[in-house]
């Protein structure tokens, strides 16, 4: 039975940003030479994910959908599934599998480690009684979602010698990072490294750089750090195997 593993990225309105997703994609395939990979996008690209699933039954009998995706929010949980779904009854002599996301795990854990040991690296002597750690995640309407990046910001508090590590959004819900940003200065914070849970660039991180610019221009007297997304990081290809071995089994 011919196999064919569907990647399936989110889209960005930044050409960049779908470009940083092929190139994965082309890393994620040198890896795993055995394995016939597409790549397909939910929105905002070319070839989104109802032609991709279609091309893929064309010339597959069984096609694992694997969501590059950090967290479980309504593209994973709603919208992937229904265009499985439709696909399987187009398609009714094909086999869909639909791998798991990436979502909160001790992989993605030892990314942030590591940022923020970058970030503390590059500061100029930062205590850790006085260094806030912001997690900067996107946002969601489910709240589950939501309650992962605060378990997530918990797991690494927990793993740091810092004495503050905080969640905020950058949209549709709250606490922003300004606010957080000026309630850790409240509380004797000299120092603040901004994690970013992102995968690739795209508008968003461009707009988390000009607002951490900014932060630097209104709070000379803190200094601030900002980490990298981490879409090229080892782990996340590490984890994408991992996905596409349980999806076989």
């Amino acid at each position: 039975m011919r196999e064919k593993i569907l990647l399936v990225g989110h889209g960005s309105r930044s050409v960049a940003g779908n470009q940083e997703i092929e190139k994965f994609a082309g890393q994620w395939r040198n890896r795993n030479r055995e394995w016939d990979i597409d790549l397909c996008f939910i929105e905002l690209a070319d070839i989104l994910i109802a032609e991709g699933l279609e091309q893929a039954a064309q010339s597959a009998e069984k096609i694992i959908v694997v969501p590059l995706i950090l967290n479980a929010a309504g593209h994973v949980k709603e919208e992937i599934p229904e265009f499985i779904s439709e696909a399987a009854e187009k398609f009714q002599d094909r086999e869909f599998r639909y791998a798991k996301h990436l979502g909160v795990n001790d992989k993605i854990l030892d990314i942030l480690k590591r940022s923020l040991h970058n970030v503390l690296a590059d500061m100029e002597s930062p205590d850790p009684a006085k260094t806030g750690v912001v997690l900067l995640a996107r946002g969601s309407s489910d709240r589950h979602a939501n309650g992962e990046m605060a378990m997530m910001a918990r797991w690494l508090y927990e793993e740091s010698e810092v004495k503050q590590v905080e969640l905020a959004f950058t949209g549709i819900t709250s606490p922003k990072l300004e606010d957080v940003v000026q309630r850790q200065m409240a509380a004797g914070m000299t120092h603040v490294a901004i994690l970013p849970y992102y995968l690739f660039t795209g508008t968003l991180i461009e707009r988390i750089r000009g607002q951490v610019e900014k932060l630097r221009k209104e709070f000379p007297e803190v200094e601030f750090g900002l980490g990298n997304y981490f879409g090229f990081e080892n782990e996340i290809f590490d984890l994408l195997d991992q996905r596409v071995i349980e999806a076989q089994r």
